[in-house]
């Protein structure tokens, strides 16, 4: 397992604030604010609504008024804590299981939130930035700043860890911007295919449909699975039940339903 150039970088950076600072202990809130000045880290929490330069003056108060200093005339090795030892161990064991023999700096910051307690946590949480915004961005590219590339006067692939979802969107980016929509990046939407006449007459499976329409209109119990090989016309029937949908000969519960294609 090695370390990319950016993060050796960062960590040397980490290093020597401590130092400058005449700290005792390497913290996470050290690697932070070195992380705080990696090109690629700056675009990934401008994209996820943070302000970096507020981060970066939010860090240094912390640094230098919360932290206590080392007498002059004293002398000791740095130390790491235990929560900069758990940061670098998670991101580098993610990393391994993701079959990969690099971590960077984009590791670390996921790694970073799982430490709570920490003030680096705190100050990305203040901002509104989860964990699920980091890796929605450096997975799939999904921003929270919309096409312009601003959110609160800020300048705007390897997914690090598994993702889960923090909640429900409204659809708007900070600031009452749009967000980009992963359906539309990801997936297809049958119904506007079969208004736009792009979806063929589904011909002679009318009693699978019609055995679809009834699962989906019970109240329990109403996920349908079609099941087969590879060109037996599972899709098929997705988009006639598209077809059916739009053309409005399902029942009432169904007419205002949508099909995504992922």
């Amino acid at each position: 397992m090695r370390i990319s150039r950016e993060l050796e970088a960062a960590f040397t950076l980490a290093v020597n604030e401590a130092r400058r600072r005449r700290h005792e202990f390497l913290s996470i809130e050290h690697l932070f604010y070195a992380l705080l000045h990696d090109s690629d880290i700056v675009e990934v929490i401008r994209h996820c609504g943070g302000d970096v330069e507020a981060l970066k003056r939010d860090m240094t108060r912390y640094l230098d008024d919360k932290v206590d200093r080392m007498p002059v005339g004293v002398e000791k090795s740095l130390q790491q804590t235990l929560g900069f030892q758990r940061v670098i161990q998670r991101a580098a064991a993610h990393v391994q299981s993701a079959g990969k023999e690099e971590i960077d700096p984009r590791n670390i910051l996921v790694a970073i939130f799982r430490e709570a307690e920490s003030h680096a946590a705190y100050l990305l949480a203040r901002q509104g930035v989860t964990r699920l915004d980091v890796v929605s961005y450096i997975s799939h590219g999904v921003s929270k700043i919309g096409e312009t590339g601003e959110t609160g006067g800020a300048d705007p692939s390897d997914a690090p860890e598994e993702a889960q979802d923090d909640g429900d969107d409204d659809g708007e980016g900070t600031g009452g911007r749009p967000a980009k929509n992963p359906l539309a990046q990801f997936t297809v939407n049958l119904i506007e295919l079969a208004a736009e006449g792009k979806i063929d007459p589904l011909i002679g499976r009318d009693r699978e449909i019609e055995r679809t329409i009834r699962v989906l209109c019970r109240r329990r119990k109403n996920n349908p699975v079609f099941i087969g090989d590879a060109g037996v016309g599972k899709t098929a029937l997705a988009e006639g039940l598209a077809l059916r949908i739009h053309d409005g000969r399902v029942p009432e519960s169904l007419r205002s339903a949508k099909i995504f294609a992922l």
